[in-house]
Parts: C-alpha cells; sequence; structure tokens
C-alpha cells in the first residue's frame, strides 16, 4: 500500500522560491531538501516556467462545463417564474430550444445557484377578500401603541395527538437502525386519538388551559369562555377597563347566539380577518406545546392531557413576552406582502 501522504497544492510564494533558487543555480535536490517539496514537483515547475513563463494554474483546469452561462441565466429564470417546475421539465423545454442537458446538470445548476428543492410550506388558501382583510387589519394596527398589544387576550384552539406524526420528527442514526425501537414513531389506527385544547396567553405569560370534551358546540365555546377568560385577565395582570380578547373567525365563535352571548358581557372584541393564523402569536406556542408533550412520550390520552397542562404552565413568560414584544413585524409583513402569507 502507498503510504505517502496527499499534498495540498503549492502556494504561490512557494512556486516563486523554486524559481528564485533555480534562478541562483540551485540544483533540484538542494531546493526539494530545503523547501521540503519533492524532487519531481520541483522539476515540473521549472519546466513549466520554462514552456510557459508562469508558475500559476493554467486555464482551462477541471470538468468542462456542460453549458453555458445564458442556459444557466434561462434555468434560473424557469424556476424563478414557476418554482414546481421538475429539472425534467426544464430539460423537455431546453431541449425544444435547441440544448442537450441532463437533468443532473440542471439540477446541479440550479443547487449551485442557491435554489434547492425543498417541501412547499403550507399555509391557507388566501382567495381576494381574505387578503383585502389582512392588509386593512394591518395597516390599521401597525401604529398601535404596544400597550394595547399588551392587553390582549389570544385565544384559539389545537388539537394534540397521541402520537407525533412520522414527518413532524426527526432521529439521528445510522444507516442501518432505522428499524430499532428508539428509532421509530408508534403508528396505530386512527393516530391513538387526540385531545382538542383551548387556551390562551398575553404579553405576561400563559392563561387557563382546558381540554375539550367530545365535538365543540357553539354552547361549549360559551362555556369555555366563561370559566376561562376573566379568571385569566385576572391572572395575567390585564387592564381591566382596556383588555381585549382576540378570537378568530370559527363558525362557533361567529355563531349568532355566541354573539349575543359576548355582547351581553360587554367584552371588547379585537375585529380578526379570516384565515390569518400568521396573525396570532399563540401559534408559536401551540407548535412549542405538542413537541413538549410529544418529548414525555405519553402512553395514553390521560397522560397526554397531564402532560399538556404541566408543559403549558412551564411555558416561559419570557417567551410570552418576546412574542408580543415582535408583533408589530406580523403586520409590516403582510402589508409588505400586499396580504398574502408571511413566514410567521
Amino acid at each position: 500500500m502507498d503510504q505517502r501522504k496527499r499534498r495540498k497544492e503549492l502556494s504561490q510564494d512557494i512556486r516563486k522560491k523554486i524559481i528564485d533558487k533555480h534562478v541562483k543555480g540551485k540544483g533540484y535536490k538542494t531546493i526539494s531538501k530545503q523547501l521540503d517539496v519533492p524532487v519531481t514537483t520541483v522539476a515540473h515547475i521549472i519546466q513549466k516556467f520554462k514552456i510557459h513563463g508562469t508558475v500559476a494554474n493554467l486555464p482551462g483546469r477541471g470538468c468542462r462545463r456542460k453549458i453555458d452561462d445564458k442556459s444557466k441565466r434561462r434555468i434560473i429564470r424557469m424556476v424563478t417564474k414557476e418554482p414546481r417546475k421538475t429539472s425534467k421539465e426544464i430539460q423537455g423545454e431546453l431541449q425544444t430550444q435547441g440544448t442537450s442537458v441532463s437533468d443532473r446538470t440542471i439540477r446541479r445548476c440550479l443547487s449551485q445557484s442557491g435554489l434547492h428543492g425543498r417541501r412547499p410550506r403550507r399555509t391557507p388558501l388566501l382567495k381576494t377578500n381574505h387578503k383585502k382583510a389582512r392588509l386593512e387589519f394591518a395597516k390599521l394596527h401597525v401604529d398601535k401603541p404596544q400597550r394595547f398589544w399588551e392587553n390582549v387576550l389570544w385565544t384559539d384552539e389545537t388539537k394534540i395527538e397521541l402520537f407525533a406524526k412520522a414527518h413532524q420528527l426527526y432521529v439521528h442514526r445510522r444507516k442501518n437502525e432505522a428499524d430499532q425501537e428508539k428509532n421509530t414513531v408508534p403508528s396505530v389506527k386512527h393516530g391513538g386519538g387526540s385531545v382538542m385544547f383551548w387556551g390562551c396567553f398575553a404579553a405576561s405569560g400563559t392563561g387557563c388551559l382546558e381540554s375539550v370534551q367530545g365535538t365543540m358546540k357553539s354552547q361549549d365555546y360559551q362555556g369555555i369562555l366563561e370559566r376561562n377568560v376573566l379568571a385569566s385577565v385576572r391572572k395575567l395582570g390585564l387592564s381591566p377597563r382596556s383588555w381585549v380578547l382576540q378570537q378568530d373567525n370559527d363558525p362557533k365563535h361567529t355563531a349568532k347566539n355566541t354573539q349575543e352571548w359576548l355582547r351581553g358581557k360587554h367584552w371588547t372584541i379585537l375585529k380578526w380577518p379570516s384565515m390569518s393564523p400568521d396573525l396570532n402569536p399563540i401559534e408559536h406556542l401551540w407548535k412549542e406545546l405538542k413537541h413538549a408533550v410529544w418529548k414525555r412520550h405519553p402512553s395514553n390520552l390521560r397522560q397526554l392531557e397531564q402532560f399538556a397542562h404541566e408543559e403549558w404552565a412551564k411555558i416561559p413568560a419570557e417567551k410570552c413576552r418576546s412574542l408580543i414584544d415582535s408583533y408589530r413585524n406580523h403586520l409590516i409583513a403582510v402589508i409588505a406582502s400586499k396580504g398574502c402569507a408571511t413566514k410567521y
């Protein structure tokens, strides 16, 4: 076996020193010993200098490019205009234009340009009226003082499944360890069940969290609000006179009898644009809660409910505060996107 170490490419400085010593009359072996460079390398550099008059790398080294700059720009334009276009489709279009290139080369070209293939992010299906309402909401509230947002009680519902979906989790494992129990996610019929929760929070921390039994109807929703809203307002220290209730436009929330019930409470309700989960910062807390619960591996629904309440109470007030402190960025993003979905 060849035990010789693979050497790095010589620097321009070392190459020039070899030529300088050669010009001064030093022999190949002497130069090799003084600079710790193989004799064959010394000879190659001197020979190159004699022929080309330079020790720099000559042009034309490496693999020849399969596509020219014009074709590369054309490929980039195609996927910029239509991000879902496949490399095979691009290959077909280029062939009709007289350019023959493999789909592998196309993928490499896109990757080198920073256009990597990724799963599209799921966002609500926004119609024109949704975008308009979102934009109006953002413009109306973008200049609200910070104390306004600090007195908003943010509410929402979410469902937590007993077993996390495989695509929501990652494991670090070796190639042949896929079937080890620690690297798998249990799979049962119908997902093993789930629990629906209603929760709320404000800038000062998390409020009440209540599990929902069965299918929630408008009367059930009113009961949840009755038991939890004012209790959370007091717990979180919101202003008794200026606090605001935020809720989305779920049918249970906008039902006629629910609206009549809310009017009887004389609470201030934040008018909310439909299809706008990215405007509700509680979504970030739901995500954090789900991962915290799944990390504890509940084995039944009772455990799941218990873990959810425990983990909800553990969410630090600083986390809630940071979400509200940066809320104006949500509104700015909606305005910048002209009502379209944002990264939030």
